[in-house]
Formats: structure tokens, sequence, C-alpha cells
């Protein structure tokens, strides 16, 4: 079992910045790749960036050259510039072990214009 924690988020205005974190506990060496997805209000849930072990990471293109992810460790974090309105959403932490995937509880990240 892996349990992952988030913080961070908050009310923040369009084109300013926040830092998302996520630590994980549990059987954490068997985690293969970790990252961030989001879901905005009456959409579906969404990637924004995942780290592999390798540590490449792939990001959403609407998120690229603005959202940076990084790991160290069991922490992962979301460096977040230049929001915008569209960004608004609850931001979950998740991780990997083999093949199946963990989300953690979210947290709300709402950009003002």
């Amino acid at each position: 079992q892996v349990q992952l924690v988030e913080s961070g988020g908050g009310l923040v205005q369009a084109g300013g910045s926040l830092r998302l974190s996520c630590a994980a506990s549990g059987t954490i060496y068997t985690i293969n790749a970790m990252g961030w997805y989001r879901q905005a209000p009456g959409k579906q849930r969404e990637l924004v960036a995942i780290i592999t072990d390798g540590r490449s990471t792939n990001y959403a293109d609407s998120v690229k050259g603005r959202f940076t992810a990084s790991r160290a460790g069991n922490t992962v974090y979301l460096q977040m510039n230049s929001l915008k309105p569209e960004d608004t959403a609850v931001y979950y932490c998740w991780a990997r072990r083999g093949s199946l995937g963990n989300f953690g509880q979210g947290t709300q990240v709402t950009v003002s214009s």
C-alpha cells in the first residue's frame, strides 16, 4: 500500500505561481512512476505531468512551458507558473506500483481572473 498526501493548493490570481507537494509513504520502494493529474468541475480527470523511474517527464500540452514536475526521493512536486483561470481544478498526486496507479485525496487550486 502507498499513501499519498498533497499540500500547497490555494487561491491565486492569473499570472501567479503555486507549488504543490506530495509525500508518499508505505511501500514506496515499489513505486516506478509519480506525477500529477487534475480534474476541473464538470470535466474528466486528466494527466498533468508524469515522472517515470528513468526520470523522464511527460507533460500535458496545455501546461508545457509553464509547469515543472520534479521528484526527490518519495516526494513529488509541481511548480506552476503563469497560472490561468483554466488551470482551476482539484490536483491529484499519483503514484504507480507495477501497473497499478494510486491517487491522493487531492488539493484545490483556484486561479482568479
